[in-house]
């Protein structure tokens, strides 16, 4: 039932599509707004949704009528927003003075992690590999993203403000193209 050659290949396929080393940038944008970020929470979060679409994917969308597709657009605008502030430098997610630190769920758990490309790519591959193997990449993963969001105060020091601030637009730009792929790719499917 394990296969090793099938874990390392799930592991591959979900890390190019969560892409947390992209996704710096936007964490430690998102640092420097909430104050900090709940490596933990933001990677059981993740995990959870991760691991609840792997069981429950199809039966959850069905539950509200919804397909892949419309999921995936609805990332993809999230992913689309978050890129152009990145690219712009201005703000559109506003903060909630009441709930501060939500950053660790909105949108970093959900749409960066665990995102609709992230879930519908664990829809997609639970046709070719089997249901064990998923979960040890899905976990592999996890504990990847677990060490990158650790890391993000050493890596902003590493890269200094303009180093950063160039990052951010690079990666924005990247953010918004994927943003407008997943878009593209769903938005006619029926």
């Amino acid at each position: 039932m394990l296969n090793i050659k099938d874990i390392f290949s799930v592991t591959l396929i979900l890390f190019s599509v969560i892409d947390i080393l992209g996704s710096i940038p936007v964490i430690i944008a998102l640092r420097k707004r909430e104050g900090h970020i709940h490596s933990l929470r933001a990677t059981i979060i993740s995990g959870v949704l991760m691991i609840l679409f792997l069981y429950l994917g199809q039966s959850i969308l069905k539950l509200f009528n919804l397909d892949v597709g419309s999921f995936a657009v609805a990332g993809a605008i999230i992913m689309f927003i978050l890129a152009l502030e990145m690219i712009l430098g201005i703000t559109f997610f506003q903060e909630d003075h009441g709930s501060k630190g939500t950053g660790s769920i909105v949108p970093l758990a959900f749409p960066l992690i665990a995102g609709a490309g992230t879930l519908t790519t664990i829809l997609s591959i639970r046709v070719v590999y089997e249901t064990p193997n998923i979960l040890i990449g899905i976990l592999l993963n996890l504990v990847f993203v677990f060490i990158v969001l650790k890391s993000t105060d050493w890596l902003e020091r590493k890269l200094g403000s303009s180093g950063f601030s160039i990052l951010r637009r690079v990666f924005g730009i990247i953010l918004l193209a994927i943003a407008v792929k997943i878009f593209k790719e769903n938005i006619f499917v029926s």
